[in-house]
């Protein structure tokens, strides 16, 4: 009985231990299948789009690439129909934004210009830090240490996502310049001999147009890099060095230029000098590669170049102004940050990027996206080696108003002010007003 009934429990025992087993291996399976599902269930979530919702406002600061910026916002707004993008473009977009400031009134997205409107917002903290955004990677290192270096104290974070970029310089009539017989100039001296080979031949050689003061920055941020220390704008905010000592040259080549330009430089506004030049009434404008698409919609056939301003006679210092012309910020108090970071990642992707210069003419920050259009082939190879520098009133400080200043100087050439007497006016102004707002 002893015998059977151990026989029994050693029987029963193997029993329990084989459905022990085999629980222990449907559970150990379940286990194995649970954490397969919920990695299966993790990619998917990852790969699948969470829908977007919400109503934003994209804030641009440039009139000119509107009709692109809907464009785009149509194409995002169709694969996110729960988003709802209206542009804001208006007027005098960096008061309107500085105003907005005051009120603690952000918009969502903000397209603008790595310059002074960007550093007060970025030092105020209403900008969401983009410096852990996946394709911070796809991003030119050059136009994000442009972007640094305004940051306030040089913080290496990126406010803000460089997107396209410019250059100024001198935009010219190629066909003119074939018809009198020359060559795009690269030393100052040779600048100079072009300009009187124009005038011999009956040409205009510039049309400026100063009635909008904004375009009288042009050509002093094209010659004040070539000409200026290095230094110069890091020593200034550190009242260092003076515009006085340092920048009478800079003013002497500029009003070289208002002697070769027509009299009504003054009268003349934006819109009506790209048509004269569009229409072949002058060889050179000096601007940047923003008013090529304006020149397009005059004369889609116009032959149009860039070059870059020499302002020197050594052409090692002869660069290329260029910067960032859009950079992408989101609000930090904005209520739709994903929405709007969303639309930002979708703007750098490269078919976008991409769509957005071939319609502005201009240069991107997005890795992988070439300008190849010739009316820019001039400034190509030398943004392509790194020859460029930034718009040096991207450093001044924010309410420094140097196009007044710059439209007062060229208004008193055209009244017939004496050159020395204009230029040190001028620079004494320059430097009395930077003082008042250097605010460090």
């Amino acid at each position: 009985m002893k015998k059977s009934r151990k026989l029994l429990v050693l029987m029963l025992t193997a029993v329990f231990t084989v459905a022990a087993l085999m629980g222990c291996s449907k559970k150990g399976k379940e286990t194995e299948t649970d954490k397969t599902g919920k990695a299966a269930e993790g990619t998917q979530n990852s790969e699948t789009k969470t829908e977007l919702k919400g109503k934003l406002e994209l804030f641009s600061s440039k009139s000119e690439n509107a009709g692109i910026l809907q464009e785009l916002i149509d194409k995002f707004t169709a694969a996110n129909p729960g988003v709802t993008i209206t542009l804001n473009s208006p007027s005098d977009a960096g008061t309107v934004l500085k105003t907005r400031l005051t009120k603690n009134d952000i918009p969502d997205i903000i397209a603008m210009g790595g310059d002074a409107t960007y550093t007060e917002l970025q030092s105020a903290g209403v900008l969401a830090d983009l410096s852990n955004e996946p394709y911070i990677g796809n991003i030119q290192e050059s136009y994000l240490q442009m972007l640094y270096d305004v940051n306030k104290d040089k913080e290496q974070a990126a406010y803000g996502i460089p997107f396209a970029t410019n250059a100024s310089g001198v935009l010219y009539n190629v066909d003119m310049f074939k018809e009198v017989g020359i060559t795009v100039p690269t030393t100052w001296d040779e600048f100079m001999d072009v300009i009187g080979k124009l005038e011999a031949a009956g040409k205009q050689p510039f049309e400026l147009t100063f009635k909008d003061n904004w375009t009288c920055l042009p050509p002093w941020n094209s010659m004040a890099p070539d000409l200026m220390d290095v230094n110069f704008t890091t020593d200034r905010m550190e009242n260092k060095t003076t515009f006085a000592d340092t920048h009478s040259e800079v003013l002497e080549k500029y009003l070289e230029i208002l002697k070769h330009a027509p009299n009504d430089i003054m009268g003349t506004t934006y819109g009506d000098g790209n048509k004269m030049f569009a229409e072949g009434g002058a060889a050179m404008m000096i601007n940047g590669n923003w008013a090529i698409p304006e020149f397009k919609k005059i004369n889609p056939n116009f032959n149009v170049d860039l070059f870059a301003f020499p302002a020197s006679n050594d052409t090692s210092k002869n660069y290329v102004t260029s910067g960032v012309d859009v950079l992408f910020a989101v609000s930090a108090q904005s209520k739709q940050q994903e929405a709007a970071k969303a639309f930002v990642a979708f703007m750098v992707e490269q078919e976008n990027a991409q769509a957005y210069v071939d319609n502005q003419f201009a240069f991107s920050a997005v890795k992988g996206v070439e300008q190849n259009d010739p009316t820019v082939a001039g400034v190509k190879a030398d943004i392509a080696s790194g020859k460029v520098t930034n718009f040096p009133d991207h450093y001044y400080p924010s309410g420094f108003d140097l196009a007044s200043i710059l439209s007062e100087f060229a208004l008193n050439y055209t009244s017939g002010m004496g050159n020395q007497e204009n230029i040190t006016k001028t620079l004494k102004l320059i430097d009395e007003q930077y003082d008042a707002v250097n605010v460090n």
